[in-house]
């Protein structure tokens, strides 16, 4: 199949077998729904970052719904690696810089961004063109390179994470937003959302010697969970994940997933990848594990969701 047709069935077609979708009842013409209350999980194609965004939070019944005037929100993209954006390892810029111009629009008293990054902290922050659309959008910039600035966190629902050193900006502000890059991991065969919980812990090695899908489900049991999951699947990396190699590693798949559910956002978003390269849900261990801890759910079809095509 060529690329173009290829793509337009994975954004057009693929995503409906993913999220069977609620409303209603009412099939809009053009084949977006229109649902009348607030939905649990939106899926934007085919647009640019800032424009899928502004879409997906609308359908979520808006940034507000989140974020309160005088409240200290966190959005923690992932800015693991030293590369530059089109090689889709770190989280898009763009997304990113949009977020945070919403938080403040709706009032909140500061923005602050951070990672624990995997390559050295500052060419990561400066390489992966965040910390300039972060600080050029009105956010602060936080620090996580030591660990002076986590504290000990107690996961009485973990099986295999008990404990662990958590960012005290998480630990401290009103309202987290996370904002992971769909890609490739050699570790967990996806990192997403759950996956994106290692940014905001000091003490990573524990977790890839005592069952990493484990604990990356355990970690999510949290009681400082995000608000609001937003899914970078702008480009997303197709092998050679997390950090990749080459160009030759991305697909421009233009999508973004959006929900309060992080088991369901990262669950959508495992099948809309499957479009591009094979994947199975199950080898993708944490999210079923995050599942057995209530934690939230793989049956999207409990969920009121809404799939946008731009």
């Amino acid at each position: 199949m060529e690329r173009r047709n290829f793509l337009k069935t994975a954004l057009l077609g693929g995503l409906a077998g993913v999220v069977q979708l609620k409303s209603n009842g009412l099939l809009a013409r053009g084949g977006s729904i229109s649902v009348a209350k607030e939905n649990d999980l939106v899926a934007v194609m085919g647009g640019e970052p800032e424009v899928m965004y502004a879409k997906a939070i609308k359908a979520m019944g808006g940034m507000s719904r989140f974020v309160k005037k005088g409240q200290k929100v966190v959005v923690k993209p992932n800015i693991g690696w030293d590369k530059k954006p089109e090689l889709g390892a770190n989280t898009n810029p763009k997304l990113v810089a949009v977020i945070i111009k919403d938080c403040l629009s709706c009032g909140a008293s500061e923005v602050i961004v951070f990672d624990h990054t995997c390559d050295e902290w500052q060419v990561c922050y400066k390489n992966s063109g965040i910390i300039e659309a972060a600080k050029t959008a009105g956010a602060k910039i936080g620090f996580a390179h030591d660990e002076k600035y986590y504290r000990d966190v107690q996961i009485p629902k973990g099986v295999r994470l008990k404990q662990a050193k958590i960012h005290e900006s998480i630990l401290d502000c009103d309202v987290w937003i996370n904002v992971p890059v769909l890609k490739t991991h050699g570790g967990t065969k996806m990192t997403i959302s759950m996956k994106n919980f290692m940014g905001i812990v000091w003490d990573r090695r524990f977790w890839h010697a005592n069952n990493l899908q484990q604990c990356i489900a355990d970690c999510s049991t949290i009681t400082k969970m995000p608000a609001l999951n937003i899914v970078d699947a702008y480009r997303i990396m197709t092998q050679n994940g997390p950090k990749g190699k080459t160009i030759e590693d991305v697909q421009l798949a233009k999508a973004l997933f959006m929900s309060t559910d992080i088991v369901a956002v990262d669950t959508a978003a495992v099948k809309f990848f499957n479009q591009f390269r094979e994947m199975k849900l199950e080898d993708v261990g944490h999210i079923g594990q995050a599942e057995k801890l209530k934690v939230g759910t793989t049956d999207v079809d409990k969920l009121t969701v809404e799939r946008i095509k731009i």
